[in-house]
């Protein structure tokens, strides 16, 4: 695997803990600021909001550009509005630098799935997302945690500062291993060429499972604090280690989704979303019990994150031809599933339904992903099945030429 693979995880791993450390420095943000905790929860959804919209919109206008020249520019970028965070006393101008900071970090999640997935050959792309991909996993059990012991000891403004140092060092790192000048496909590659490859429908079927199978995993991790000590009964202390023990099943997760997601796709799909089915169903009948709630945790991380390398790469096999706005628009469907998850989670609570009522959303979002594959995996065959009857017949043609020549 080429090192610039393993640097676009790590400026992942930087930008993604970002991302995540909100939550736990929520507290701290909203004393110093002079406003509530809702109020500072809204940073989180500016961060999201520049998320959904981020990724499409510079695809779209970077197309041309180097993509080393990109991902520099949005690193850049990234780290100085971490600056301007860290120094700001404004809350509306903080709230502005999360929007414009998530803006372009889904412009690099674009661009860097595009880069890894052209350094390596057909048959690795599924372990070079994992990779790459692999370092919001990395965040989940290592940043946050980072995040908030920086924040709780030396303030919130010190885990900003630290995001933007290691965000410099990220470029750095792309400066000196991601290939430069412009890709081979970079020459013809035409906003209506990619605006023609979204036509597909087998495409959005795509997107729809990203999505789902997103949102599936989402509206349970997003309250699994308050579930694990309201429903569970586990102590508050223990919370962080379980918490770690998702963190360990997602990198599993990942790590053995990318080894398959190349040679089976829809298998990988199908057995990740069954997973995450199960264990949902399983958090929904059994929250009130640790001994199975706990390992429930493991295996939804586990499985939630294994279907993250195949959702990624079926979408470059489905645009291959102009992958760059194909491959932004799943960013924003990761992101659709990220914002609906907890949305429809809060939901239930606020109507009283409790916490375990989350996993049986999850476990409904996750059938109707299950769906989504089925109907891909028929649309595939339906479109590679006039293919295989000419090479079929091309074959045989071809045989019955070569018996002729070698008649006597």
């Amino acid at each position: 695997m080429p090192l610039a693979i393993y640097v676009l995880g790590l400026s992942i791993f930087a930008q993604g803990t970002s991302e995540l450390m909100l939550a736990g420095l929520l507290p701290e943000l909203a004393a110093d600021l002079g406003v509530s905790v809702p109020d500072a929860g809204l940073l989180i959804s500016a961060f999201a909001l520049g998320m959904l919209v981020g990724a499409p919109v510079l695809a779209v206008v970077t197309l041309r550009w180097p993509r080393r020249t990109a991902l520099l520019t949005f690193l850049a970028i990234f780290a100085l509005t971490h600056v301007a965070g860290a120094l700001t006393s404004s809350y509306a101008v903080l709230f502005a630098t999360r929007v414009a900071g998530a803006f372009v970090y889904a412009g690099f999640w674009a661009v860097a799935a595009i880069t890894a997935l052209g350094l390596v050959p057909a048959d690795a792309r599924g372990r070079a997302m994992s990779v790459v991909a692999g370092g919001l996993t990395v965040a989940t059990i290592v940043g946050l945690s980072a995040g908030t012991v920086i924040g709780q000891h030396l303030g919130w403004r010190a885990a900003f500062w630290a995001v933007a140092g290691l965000s410099a060092l990220s470029a750095i790192g792309v400066a000196a291993t991601v290939p430069g000048g412009r890709p081979a496909d970079a020459a013809r590659s035409r906003v209506i060429d990619e605006l023609r490859s979204m036509a597909r429908p087998g495409l959005w079927l795509a997107y729809a499972t990203t999505a789902l199978a997103t949102g599936a995993l989402l509206v349970s991790f997003a309250y699994l604090s308050p579930l694990l000590t309201d429903a569970t009964g586990l102590a508050a202390g223990w919370v962080p280690a379980v918490l770690a023990l998702y963190g360990a099943g997602a990198l599993i997760g990942i790590t053995l989704g990318g080894r398959t997601a190349d040679a089976r796709p829809f298998p990988t799909l199908v057995a990740g979303v069954s997973g995450l089915v199960a264990a949902s169903a399983g958090l929904a009948l059994a929250a009130g019990s640790a001994p199975v709630a706990v390992p429930l945790v493991f295996l939804l991380g586990a499985f939630g994150f294994a279907v993250n390398p195949a959702l990624n790469t079926r979408v470059f096999a489905l645009a291959d031809r102009a992958p760059t706005l194909a491959a932004a628009v799943n960013v924003s469907a990761f992101n659709v599933g990220i914002t609906a998850g907890p949305w429809l989670g809060g939901l239930a609570i606020e109507a009283g339904h409790g916490y375990p009522s989350l996993g049986w959303i999850g476990a409904a979002l996750g059938a109707a992903a299950l769906g989504a594959i089925a109907l891909s995996a028929l649309s595939h065959r339906r479109e590679n099945a006039p293919r295989d009857r000419t090479e079929s017949t091309a074959g045989t043609e071809s045989t019955a030429g070569a018996e002729v020549r070698s008649a006597p």
